[in-house]
């Protein structure tokens, strides 16, 4: 389950006890903290009348720093044993040494329960930051070689040519947690990130968008590529990113469906996607989805109109959507394309109604338990 670390009017810390105890009585074995400085939300469409949440959480760009995060969490509740991701971090915005430094931190001080889930990142969380954005996928697999080589040095001081992360003579002294690292979920799509997955990837976990068959044609990508570098192939789990749209009943499934924010949501789609679902993309042609989008240079007319235009079927083809008996039946679906473990965000929220946003936690809760025997 996805915790979004916001801060709220009531306390920085409210959503994310919430949902820690939330995961703790659904039975499920981990949280998730995503990586960002702000919303992937457009800023213009997020007023009072569109988004009943507001009321909780009045600025959405108000996010806590992730690994500070689930260190107070590993430090304040230490029942339920949870375990604890960050889904994902950028490869190029944190200094590798530093991410292996955070993740073995957290590995042994919640005694062997962190998950580095890592990407090649987004360009809101670079490019407006002075952070370089040129060949995302080469840092992310030159990351992913510095973070190994770090981890399997043994203290003794480390060496590497790089054309992004070079090394000379770095140490890295934390130890293994029981002799065990971290496991790195990397969040995968294009053929190269795929191959890169197979290489250094305990986890495969893309996010959005894909369909079944898409998943399980670039399952077999990644496990030949885990062939070829020598690794058993079958060693990958293969997990995956989803979000989920519920609720009590189908009634208000629909009024979330057909919410402004919802689907401004679904304008994180690529253009790719949307045409595969016999539709074209406000945005253009060439739009590349959820890594290049740029929410704050929208404007709010400009996103009211392109709304208008997200097809339904776009966006029951790229969520889960409907009641919990829907929205199980719909991951039966993935599991029977190789998934094995199923992460879920709760898009529920995202709708005129703070009551229904709540209450949409029950629903949640069932899916949840649920997806824990499917």
């Amino acid at each position: 389950m996805v915790s979004e670390p916001l801060n709220t009017v009531l306390s920085p810390t409210a959503l994310m006890k919430a949902d820690y105890l939330s995961a703790v009585s659904s039975g499920i074995d981990s949280l998730w903290v995503p990586d960002h400085l702000n919303a992937m939300l457009p800023p213009g469409l997020a007023t009072p009348e569109n988004l009943g949440m507001l009321r909780l959480v009045p600025k959405l760009d108000a996010y806590l720093e992730p690994w500070t995060v689930l260190g107070y969490l590993a430090a304040r509740n230490r029942f339920g044993r949870l375990r604890l991701g960050i889904g994902v971090t950028d490869a190029g915005r944190r200094n590798p040494a530093v991410t292996a430094q955070a993740a073995a931190s957290l590995h042994l001080l919640t005694r062997g329960r962190a998950i580095l889930g890592i990407g090649a990142g987004e360009r809101e969380g670079n490019e407006p930051y002075g952070v370089d954005w040129h060949a995302p996928v080469g840092r992310l697999e030159e990351a992913l070689a510095t973070i190994r080589a770090l981890w399997n040095s043994d203290g003794k001081p480390v060496t590497r040519d790089s054309p992004h992360f070079p090394l000379r003579e770095a140490v890295f002294d934390l130890p293994a947690y029981r002799g065990r690292r971290p496991e790195i979920w990397i969040a995968a799509h294009g053929p190269r990130t795929l191959r890169i997955t197979g290489r250094y990837g305990d986890a495969w976990f893309p996010g959005f968008p894909q369909t079944p068959d898409d998943y399980a044609e670039r399952l077999e990508v990644i496990r030949a590529a885990a062939s070829d570098a020598g690794r058993d192939p079958m060693s990958v789990l293969p997990a995956l990113w989803l979000f989920v749209i519920t609720g009590r009943s189908r009634d208000e499934v629909e009024t979330t469906l057909g919410s402004d924010m919802a689907k401004s949501f679904a304008l994180n789609i690529s253009a790719e996607f949307w045409v595969r679902h016999g539709a074209e993309h406000p945005f253009g042609n060439d739009f590349a989805g959820f890594a290049e989008v740029l929410p704050h240079t929208r404007t709010a007319s400009s996103v009211r109109s392109a709304v208008q235009r997200v097809p339904r079927k776009l966006m029951e083809a790229a969520f889960l959507t409907g009641t919990p008996d829907d929205v199980v039946d719909q991951a039966a679906v993935w599991r029977n394309r190789g998934v094995r473990y199923i992460v879920i965000c709760n898009l529920s929220v995202l709708q005129p109604s703070l009551r229904r946003a709540v209450a949409s936690g029950m629903p949640l809760g069932r899916i949840l338990r649920r997806l824990r025997k499917l």
